[in-house]
């Protein structure tokens, strides 16, 4: 990620954490619609579930300039995934789709290309090695 994505990947945020809460119940929303199978993955208060991703999104969001700082955590992150609900491969994919529609929905018009590509590339540099650590 070019200094240029990882700014507009924090400014855009900015923009979604006064709504994190609505943010997050839209990404499960659109989850659950795209993969109705992954509801059953999750037991518990999906408003607690949400609020999980969306401060895990934040740790992500700070760290994006030195993410070798938080890797162990997120490959930890990716082995609890594959141990507890057993998270494939393809799994990321559908996760990643949820997420860059639920982004676009949210902040409409600021979500150009530009920032597609720079949060795409934001969830790759999370998910490849999450994916690396279950196999």
């Amino acid at each position: 990620m070019t200094p240029q994505d990882i700014d507009r990947v924090r400014r855009s945020w900015l923009l979604i954490e006064p709504r994190r809460e609505e943010v997050g119940r839209l990404f499960y929303g659109r989850l659950f619609e795209l993969q109705p199978a992954t509801r059953a993955m999750f037991k518990g208060d999906m408003a607690a579930q949400a609020a999980k991703l969306m401060a895990t999104l934040n740790v992500v969001v700070e760290h994006l300039d030195q993410l070798d700082a938080v890797l162990p955590a997120v490959r930890q992150l990716g082995l609890r995934h594959r141990r507890e609900w057993q998270v494939s491969d393809a799994m990321y994919y559908w996760v990643r789709d949820a997420l860059l529609w639920t982004l676009q929905r949210s902040l409409g018009e600021a979500f150009d290309g530009d920032m597609h590509v720079a949060w795409g590339q934001a969830y790759d540099r999370v998910a490849g090695p999450m994916k690396q650590a279950q196999r």
